[in-house]
């Protein structure tokens, strides 16, 4: 087959350029901006455009169909020329779906945690050598893309991401998939700039779990009462399984998981990832994985891509660095490394990064979400409120949104980089929390704190 993307430089959209290429299919993109690690893997590949920009020349009726990413205009030239010449067009779900409508389509849900369930089951399954196709938003180690598809294999596991398919298909991806098997971590408004309404979020959810085939099955975390509400309710004729957190200690900075054989050391910590373990395990469980066989493999997980990732550790000292941006992500992580290390000053910062973090009305969110914190600081930068054509934000206004009268501000990366290049981390658990770099922060350098 012959695929067209157009807006071929995402995340998601060139692991699927790549898969299909490794497939034997014939495939050409466009893009108007490809950034690094996309551009260099494409070009290794043979497939990166060889100019940026869009060329309705490069449509033609020999294409077998386009793949719309969400990056594209509605208004897109080589879309147009798609729509005129009545090619076949793909969003990206559509195209996974098509891909894997005779395979057990298994979809982990969920506004937190679905990277890392799914990247804790493709772990458990790559340990124990058991081949199976995916798509997950983060890369893991031992494999090279983070789609595969393939004629053979019998499951595919999905990472269910509530965003929308494409700029012409405004549906939520995960409604697309019709899993046979489903799992729901857990419900906390996110999306605001898609979803302007908690009802309208949770009603997403409501849809994906009345997607599930019937006689299928679904997941779900106990622990949050949104999600029982939500699966409880569906009429849907499914098996309903819920799961919560397992037992477990910490002892010196290690955290051991309870299991019928005794204590066992794991290299993830954090009460939300012990409960994401608990849903892990059970989908491997229905994919033919006895608990025996998903332990063993469990205890050398390290974690998901920008989830709690370690960037320096000495003596008493650590730096974690995490993607978290979303209130309840925040609250979660930073809940973990304060149990990790009880005796040592967690110190917490935040960069309010995305559409919905700098929205004044979505602020009061995040009251209380750093109080864990012996010291929280927060960083924004005006020029991206002015960016994402936002009402402007006040260090006060974001004072009295986390409720926390010690916070400290800032709006200056210049300022903010003084900061933490100034702090004293003997005894310490540095935090940095952030789906964007804090205006230019240097995390190399910042490793050299300890």
């Amino acid at each position: 087959m012959k695929i067209h993307f157009i807006a071929i430089g995402g995340s998601a959209m060139h692991n699927l350029a790549l898969a299909l290429q490794q497939k034997g299919y014939t495939i050409t993109g466009s893009d108007d901006v490809i950034y690094e690690p996309s551009k260099s893997r494409l070009e290794k590949a043979g497939i990166c455009p060889p100019e940026f920009g869009w060329f309705p020349d490069k449509i033609s009726t020999d294409l077998d169909a386009v793949i719309l990413g969400m990056h594209a205009k509605p208004n897109n030239p080589e879309l147009a020329k798609a729509q005129e010449l009545g090619i076949k067009i793909y969003s990206y779900p559509e195209f996974i779906f098509e891909q894997s409508k005779y395979k057990t389509r298994v979809v982990i849900g969920g506004s937190h945690g679905k990277t890392t369930i799914t990247s804790m089951i493709l772990h458990v399954l790559h340990y124990h050598d058991r081949e199976v196709d995916y798509m997950v938003g983060a890369q893991l180690e031992g494999f090279d893309t983070m789609v595969k598809l393939t004629e053979e294999n019998d499951f595919i596991v999905l990472e269910g991401d509530e965003y929308l398919s494409s700029p012409i298909d405004r549906r939520p991806k995960f409604h697309l998939y019709q899993p046979n098997i489903a799992l729901l971590s857990g419900i906390a408004w996110d999306h605001i700039n898609v979803f302007p309404t908690y009802e309208n979020y949770v009603e997403q959810f409501k849809i994906f779990v009345d997607s599930i085939v019937e006689g299928g099955s679904i997941n779900y975390n106990e622990e949050d009462p949104e999600v029982v509400k939500v699966v409880e309710a569906s009429e849907n004729q499914i098996r309903k399984i819920p799961y919560n957190t397992p037992e477990f200690t910490v002892e010196d900075g290690t955290t051991y998981l309870e299991t019928p054989e005794g204590e066992m050391p794991i290299e993830v910590f954090g009460r939300h990832n012990l409960n994401n373990l608990a849903g892990a395990k059970w989908i491997c469980q229905h994919m033919g994985v006895d608990e025996d066989d998903f332990f063993e493999a469990i205890a050398t997980f390290k974690g998901a891509s920008k989830r709690l990732d370690k960037l320096a550790e000495k003596e008493n000292s650590v730096i974690y660095k995490d993607f978290a941006h979303a209130p309840s992500k925040v609250k979660a992580t930073l809940t973990a490394v304060r149990e990790q290390y009880p005796d040592r000053k967690v110190i917490a910062c935040l960069e309010l990064h995305t559409y919905s973090s700098l929205s004044a009305t979505f602020l009061k969110e995040y009251k209380n979400t750093l109080d864990n914190a012996d010291e929280a600081v927060v960083f924004f930068s005006p020029e991206a409120v002015k960016i994402k054509q936002l009402e402007s934000v006040t260090a006060s206004q974001i004072e009295e949104a986390f409720q926390r009268e010690d916070l400290k501000v800032f709006t200056n990366p210049e300022e903010f980089q003084e900061f933490v290049f100034g702090l004293n981390l003997k005894n310490s658990a540095l935090l940095l929390m952030s789906s964007g770099n804090y205006g230019g922060l240097n995390f190399e350098k910042v490793k050299e704190l300890i």
